[in-house]
């Protein structure tokens, strides 16, 4: 019997412990990177590391230039089209178009389908991107002007 409970004390550990995505209070907390506060649940974002850390931020944009010092475990983005839902920013579409006003300038919105980013596309212009391509844009920003876009099949 006592091992059973000490499996079961584990087993609740390890759920307890495993890291999920921590609400964001929005025009209270400030952003990670940029240090403005988060205010708008179309654009926000976090980080999760393994240890359980969460990392907020007011825009797309800055999550993808902080650095983490942390091996990371969730990155999470806003969906445009459905405010405050934080989606897995790795399975996300994205979208830069001008006519996309977002916090810091990047112009730059996630989207939970293609589908639904190509839509806004259609109405607003501008690239999409999957999540190793908006990765490479803003490592490449950082470096050289490189361009680098969901290829369109």
């Amino acid at each position: 019997m006592k091992k059973v409970f000490l499996f079961l004390s584990s087993a609740f550990l390890m759920v307890a412990c495993s890291p999920k995505a921590e609400p964001i209070d929005y025009g209270k907390e400030e952003c990670a990177f940029c240090k403005m506060t988060i205010v708008s649940p179309q654009f926000a974002s976090e980080v999760v590391t393994q240890k359980s850390k969460a990392f907020k931020y007011d825009a797309i944009e800055c999550m993808l230039q902080a650095p983490q010092e942390d091996k990371v475990a969730l990155y999470l983005v806003c969906d445009y089209l459905h405010e405050g839902n934080l989606i897995d920013a790795t399975k996300a579409t994205y979208l830069i178009s001008k006519e996309i006003e977002s916090p810091m300038g990047a112009h730059l919105a996630a989207f939970a389908s293609r589908e639904e980013a190509q839509k806004i596309q259609e109405e607003k212009g501008g690239d999409l991107y999957d999540w190793q391509g908006i990765k490479a844009k803003f490592e490449s920003h950082q470096h050289t002007e490189g361009h680098h876009n969901m290829h369109e099949h």
